[in-house]
């Protein structure tokens, strides 16, 4: 598993800017199960970043819906949903080495086999291997909030990066969004409802229930009981 990643922050266009730092998967912040996830699953199904697109069908081994999930973590949520539609493919970005050996690990014991995972930059994997009008669903779970307004620009959601998205979803795919920080909700609204080409999914204009397709994690459960809200967004293209 190649060790580089692009980690990009963002102008104040929201447009992001590449800067390569390597990022080295130091032993002894994996677990033994994380390492011998990441040598043993990884050939499996785990994704090497290239400069080239990827296909999607001959990926999976069938022509099926698929699922992105852009930082999946340790990679629960994504097994569970990937195992709960075995007719559908999921393809989840992580750059933390520990959260991909997690994953790998989770969808090995899980019996997974619909799932492929990769350990870089999502805006650069977007950019140039996942195809145009390829997905049905793009997934960004608890996204760093960047909370501190002098930080707001390093939010991954703007405007030039929804519109990545877009392209890469298929007309009826959908761009689902959540957090746990309401200030980052109203600025994933600000930035999604003016777009062109996306619809929300939401009733009242702003925010949708939790769908069943997004299944509550640990984390949001101990937020529940801390009395934290989250607010999912669902916008749809739709041209």
């Amino acid at each position: 598993m190649s060790n580089d990643v692009i980690s990009p922050e963002f102008d104040e266009n929201g447009r992001p800017l590449r800067r390569i730092r390597s990022f080295v998967r130091r032993q002894g912040r994996l677990t033994k199960g994380q390492q011998h996830a990441l040598d043993h699953y990884w050939p499996v199904m785990g994704v090497e970043f290239s400069g080239e697109p990827l296909d999607l069908p001959a990926l999976f081994g069938r022509d099926a819906p698929s699922t992105l999930e852009i930082g999946f973590g340790m990679g629960a949520s994504l097994v569970a949903m990937a195992k709960a539609r075995p007719d559908q493919n999921f393809l989840g970005i992580e750059v933390h080495s520990p959260g991909v050996g997690a994953c790998l690990a989770s969808a090995h014991e899980e019996g997974v086999e619909n799932l492929r995972v990769m350990c870089h930059d999502a805006v650069e994997v977007l950019h140039t291997m996942i195809p145009d009008n390829s997905l049905t669903m793009v997934q960004l779970f608890f996204p760093d909030p960047w909370h501190k307004a002098r930080h707001n620009k390093r939010r991954i959601v703007q405007a030039p990066f929804a519109e990545l998205v877009k392209s890469k979803l298929k007309l009826g795919g959908v761009f689902h969004m959540a957090t746990d920080w309401e200030a980052y909700a109203e600025h994933m609204l600000e930035v999604m409802s003016p777009l062109d080409g996306y619809k929300n999914l939401s009733a009242t204009g702003d925010y949708v229930p939790r769908p069943d397709s997004r299944p509550v994690t640990k984390f949001e459960q101990r937020g529940q009981r801390l009395g934290h809200g989250v607010w999912d967004l669902m916008f749809e293209r739709v041209k």
